[in-house]
């Protein structure tokens, strides 16, 4: 699975990404937040209590080489890289 594009809506709600199999998938900035990998979500979810991000926007996605992308948040937060299969299982999970 790949990404063929990203776009951040106008509101920084949501990411957008069309996928290589012409699905396209809505992703609220609030729930990628909350699905980061990095190290400190990652505590946060097994020793809690994990933040609600409910106010939280995207203000910027980088992708990484061929593989991920790495999403910036309102809230400082920019450690977290979303490879495109996990992206994808968030995605899918939404439906």
């Amino acid at each position: 699975m790949i990404a063929l594009s990203l776009k951040v809506n106008a509101a920084r709600s949501s990411l957008a990404v069309t996928w290589d199999d012409g699905v396209v998938s809505h992703l609220p900035a609030p729930v990628l937040r909350a699905h980061s990998r990095a190290a400190i979500q990652v505590r946060a979810d097994l020793y809690g209590p994990a933040g609600t991000f409910d106010d939280v926007m995207l203000t910027g996605a980088e992708p990484i080489g061929a593989y991920a992308v790495r999403l910036v948040f309102s809230d400082g937060h920019d450690r977290g890289i979303y490879p495109w299969s996990y992206l994808r299982t968030i995605a899918e999970a939404q439906l």
